[in-house]
């Protein structure tokens, strides 16, 4: 037998329902908001307690953690180091690049219709009109832009270093365009006779009263200590067009040799111990500066290979130096003249010419005279055959041409020359000439 229990009063747990769910969703409520603020303050402390390791790790990793300045719309906060020192770097030198504009006189061409048959009548007898051939005559000339290139300002007084192809014909007028809009005419002072470097005067009124605009002066580096793999920027008028263009690589390469020609298909010319980049360097940017990171001139972008991707060279700063000495203290650039046609000695020479010797400069001529009368070869007694072999005591070689030693002397400098002449050795005191 089991006892039936009383059925629940319906009537009462409708009446109760509410008020339970009320206090359910209340004390729910309750504990929501208590572990929410049990959470939110641990996450506080443990800001507090780790964001500077955070901090101090991520400045390990070179990723700037500093917040854009209150009220820095458009204020952009550099993400490395290596990307604050290049926009440093470019601050530094941009005041200093130029935009160089080639004007010339060009012929004015007009078109007009010429009949050949004038005044023998027609040879189809009126079956056709006339025929008229189109010709062109000058009518005067206009003075228009033919190129561009880029210099950079290496003097307060307004000197500008650039490429000689750049400012190359003579009879062509130069202005200088700063980057900050102002325009000025420019004279070339001189053109390197061996290398592609020229130095450019800004021109300004010379008047009563007038006071000269003192211009601002890249920096110059030491193209002797660069390395392969430190990080270069090149900056220049590309194309003409966009000044100031700024491209950012490596140093690829030191001491290479190169045959270079303008884009106008002019003389080739060779380049011997010049810098390679990856970094842009496009029709326009010749004469522009090579910088490093302290925003210091290391080398003037002179060539691209048109045929490779991303392979552009530069003259050493170091090669530069010596232009810009000579100019502001002779206004002129010489170099020391020797008077031999040579060529270096390897082993393929040594092999054909049956030499005793693997190194130095065999003078030869090759049909052509191997030493110039009067010169300096000339009066110290030197012989076409005779070998070159060591310049006071710097040994000529391959990698140490005879012209890359005499470039560091001057006309008028007395050099001691070991030389061989057949199998014998010979000591020769040479007087260096000049040339210009």
């Amino acid at each position: 037998m089991y006892e039936e229990l009383p059925k629940p009063d319906i009537t009462k747990v409708k009446k109760d329902w509410p008020q339970f769910l009320k206090n359910r969703i209340l004390w729910l409520f309750i504990l929501v908001f208590f572990v929410s603020s049990v959470f939110g303050f641990a996450a506080g402390i443990s800001g507090v307690y780790f964001y500077p390791q955070l901090k101090g790790y991520l400045e390990k990793l070179n990723i700037a953690t500093e917040e854009v300045p209150s009220g820095g719309v458009g204020v952009y906060a550099p993400q490395t180091s290596q990307e604050s020192a290049i926009i440093n770097a470019v601050k530094e030198v941009s005041p200093a690049v130029v935009s160089i504009v080639i004007s010339k006189d060009v012929p004015v061409l007009e078109e007009y219709y010429y009949n050949p048959f004038e005044g023998f009548g027609s040879p189809f007898g009126g079956l056709f009109p006339d025929i008229q051939i189109p010709q062109y005559r000058q009518n005067g000339t206009e003075k228009k832009e033919i190129g561009g290139g880029t210099g950079v300002i290496v003097s307060a007084d307004g000197l500008v270093l650039t490429n000689k192809h750049v400012v190359s014909d003579t009879e062509a007028e130069y202005t200088v365009l700063t980057n900050n809009g102002e325009k000025f005419a420019a004279k070339v002072l001189a053109r390197d006779p061996v290398q592609d470097v020229a130095i450019v005067k800004i021109e300004q009124e010379n008047k009563e009263g007038f006071s000269p605009k003192t211009f601002p002066v890249a920096k110059l580096g030491d193209s002797d200590a660069l390395q392969i793999g430190q990080t270069a920027i090149a900056i220049g008028n590309a194309l003409g067009e966009f000044r100031n263009t700024v491209s950012v690589g490596v140093i690829s390469g030191l001491g290479r040799t190169i045959s270079a020609t303008s884009s106008a298909g002019g003389e080739i010319e060779t380049l011997e111990d010049i810098i390679q980049t990856d970094a842009a360097i496009n029709k326009g940017n010749s004469g522009g500066p090579l910088v490093n990171l302290r925003g210091e001139v290391i080398g003037i972008n002179v060539a691209m290979a048109e045929t490779a991707q991303s392979i552009g060279f530069s003259i050493p700063i170091n090669k530069a130096k010596r232009d810009i000495n000579q100019v502001q203290k002779t206004g002129k650039i010489v170099y020391p003249f020797l008077g031999v046609r040579y060529v270096l000695v390897n082993e393929k020479i040594k092999e054909a010419e049956k030499l005793p010797v693997d190194y130095g400069a065999l003078i030869k001529g090759d049909g052509q005279q191997a030493i110039t009368p009067d010169s300096a070869a000339d009066k110290a007694g030197l012989k076409e055959k005779d070998i070159i072999l060591e310049i006071n005591n710097e040994k000529i070689t391959a990698d140490n041409s005879l012209a890359e030693v005499l470039l560091k002397y001057l006309p008028g400098d007395k050099v001691i020359m070991k030389i061989l002449r057949g199998t014998q050795e010979r000591i020769v005191e040479v007087t260096l000439g000049e040339r210009s």
